[in-house]
């Protein structure tokens, strides 16, 4: 078997996607105090597969070096974020703002700025002791479901009947679940604002 394209270091990105998921938890429970519940319905994280990375090298016209995979490309670590309510989404990105050795170096926000298919969701890229780097995605529950479902959809399998049909149903959905999660948000706002 070849070298790991993560050279020595996976040890190292194994520490700081621990390190980061445990700030997460940390935020998770400042903001279950402040709010009286968990706004957080599930965090995961991952490490990209030796394959991934290869690959995304390949896709991207990197060689497939230690180098590329922790310096070029940012998301050798992965944390998704699922949030009940939009609000939580940005609460949670300026929380992960002031933890102390890690900057927010790219923000991609596709919730206020969805992509032409409807996808929804708050891109981080995050710098860590100024050295290692990882993708912070932060979603709603709707949001979630929607990318999920669409991945499942589409996952190695080329559409080519019903094409403009299915990707037009797929931004419909996308369209009616961010207007339930800006309903969802108004009624938790009315509550929150009951004596």
């Amino acid at each position: 078997m070849s070298d790991s394209i993560y050279g020595p270091y996976l040890s190292e990105l194994e520490r700081i996607r621990a390190s980061l998921v445990s700030e997460i938890e940390r935020i998770r429970a400042e903001l279950a105090a402040s709010l009286g519940m968990d706004p957080v319905e599930h965090c995961l994280s991952r490490i990209k597969t030796e394959q991934s990375m290869r690959d995304k090298c390949r896709r991207k016209g990197f060689p497939e070096t230690t180098e590329s995979a922790l310096q070029r490309i940012h998301d050798a670590i992965g944390i998704r974020v699922v949030a009940a309510f939009v609000s939580d989404v940005y609460r949670i990105r300026t929380l992960l703002s002031q933890i102390d050795g890690v900057q927010i170096v790219e923000e991609k926000d596709y919730i206020r700025h969805a992509k032409p298919n409807g996808y929804r969701s708050l891109h981080l890229i995050v710098q860590c002791e100024e050295r290692w780097y990882a993708e912070i995605q932060l979603r709603t529950i709707s949001m979630d479901t929607w990318a999920a479902l669409e991945h499942h959809m589409r996952y190695k399998k080329k559409i080519s009947r019903n094409l403009p049909l299915i990707e037009a149903e797929l931004k419909r959905c996308a369209d009616e679940l961010a207007s339930t999660d800006l309903s969802m948000q108004t009624i938790r706002d009315m509550i929150l604002e009951e004596p």
